[in-house]
This record gives C-alpha cells, structure tokens and sequence, in this order.
C-alpha cells in the first residue's frame, strides 16, 4: 500500500550510499562521541566499584589481610 506523496527509495538522498559527505561526517562524529562515552562509562563504573576491604574480620575478631605486601 502506497500513500499519496510518499517518495520511493530511489527518490530518498541517502538511498544506495549516496548520502552527502557532511552527512557521512556528522554520522562518524556521533559513532565516535559514543564509543568514548561507552569506554569513559565503562572505566568509571569499574573503578568506582567498591568491592569492600581485604581485611576480613572484625574488631572483636579479628581476621586476615589478604593482600599481599610488597
């Protein structure tokens, strides 16, 4: 089914890589805005985790340290 003044696929700009450069750039800069804020995302999140002390114990009884000195 067709609507009145709805353009075919041929008569659409970017249709078939004929899209403008500016377009294809603007395209670019968007994929790569977002993967660098993926990756920022990513890195911030892994070292804001907090995944607690390596002392296990507590005051009363104490535990062990399981980090290893160096």
């Amino acid at each position: 089914m067709k609507l009145e003044n709805e353009p075919t696929l041929h008569e659409i700009d970017d249709y078939d890589n004929n899209e403008s450069p500016e377009k294809r750039k603007t395209i670019y800069w968007i994929i790569g805005i977002m993967v660098v804020i993926g990756i920022g995302s990513y890195i911030y999140l892994g070292n804001s985790a907090s995944l607690g002390e390596d002392y296990v114990g507590t005051a009363e009884q104490p535990g062990i340290i399981s980090t290893k000195p160096f």
